[in-house]
């Protein structure tokens, strides 16, 4: 599971390359305000959404102008309510306006994550199963992404192709069978958790006598997935996979497996809508 301590070297750089891309050589339109003018500037949210990115907005404004200053209401993993503010900014009208859309880009997705997450989290709640997403993120967005999933009440599955190993179909035909990649993989790498793929009963059966730690059900039917959990009777750890839906996720939760994974919380997550008007004095 990824907690903030974990990411906090990777947001100066993600800030400094958002910066970059969307003021250039200068923002032309800010400086049609004059340079001494100061402001206080109001964000809200206009809609409910579970917060994230809290760390990734103070790194924009500091970039920006470390004489900005943020009065924040709320943190990450708060759930907020339309129209509640989130944060004041104050300081150079100039320098807010510059900073403003790089700042809520970052908060708008990572927020946008978290309440999705937050969503699938709430339709299992009183089972015993772990949400789970997928490499399925943003590209330079990995970790920021799966910390917001965390942030939402559901869990990270592995982080990239270093830290598990996940055995798919083309692996096992590569390997040259399900044995031969288990073994294969415990051989190389003997701390690392292995992880395979299965698409029968007779498949789950040859995961199992090869010592897997987790076996993924791809596409089980409910049927399936209560006849693999009497089966596996705790040797291994139980993941269901596969067009998974709000629909769908509760009975399948209800099957007794540990985990399902969701391509979607980080894959189809919906921006929240945020706003930042500058107050008059």
């Amino acid at each position: 599971m990824l907690n903030r301590a974990d990411i906090q070297h990777l947001i100066p750089d993600a800030v400094t390359y958002a910066l970059s891309e969307d003021i250039g050589n200068g923002d032309i339109t800010a400086q049609l305000i004059p340079e001494e003018q100061t402001a206080t500037a109001r964000i809200i949210s206009r809609q409910e959404a579970v917060i994230c990115g809290v760390d990734w907005v103070n790194e924009v404004f500091k970039q920006v102008d470390p004489n900005l200053t943020l009065e924040w209401q709320v943190d990450d993993g708060d759930l907020v309510q339309r129209d509640q503010v989130l944060f004041y900014a104050k300081g150079s009208a100039r320098n807010l306006l510059t900073a403003e859309r790089a700042a809520l880009n970052f908060l708008q997705t990572l927020s946008g994550t978290a309440t999705i997450s937050k969503f699938y989290a709430d339709k299992v709640i009183g089972t015993h199963v772990k949400l789970l997403d997928t490499r399925k993120t943003l590209p330079g967005l990995r970790f920021a992404q799966k910390y917001a999933v965390t942030c939402g009440g559901c869990f990270n599955h592995r982080i990239g192709l270093f830290d598990a190993f996940l055995i798919k179909e083309n692996h096992i035909m590569a390997c040259g069978g399900i044995k031969e990649a288990i073994q294969t993989a415990q051989n190389n790498e003997p701390d690392k958790p292995v992880e395979i793929e299965v698409e029968s009963m007779a498949e789950l059966k040859q995961a199992l006598d090869a010592g897997a730690d987790i076996v993924m059900l791809d596409n089980f039917s409910l049927d399936e997935m209560c006849k693999a959990v009497e089966l596996t009777k705790g040797k291994a750890k139980l993941e269901a996979s596969g067009n998974i839906t709000d629909k769908t996720l509760r009975p399948i939760a209800e099957t007794g497996v540990d985990y399902i994974s969701i391509g979607a919380l980080t894959k189809h997550c919906q921006a929240v809508d945020l706003s930042m008007r500058l107050i008059e004095h």
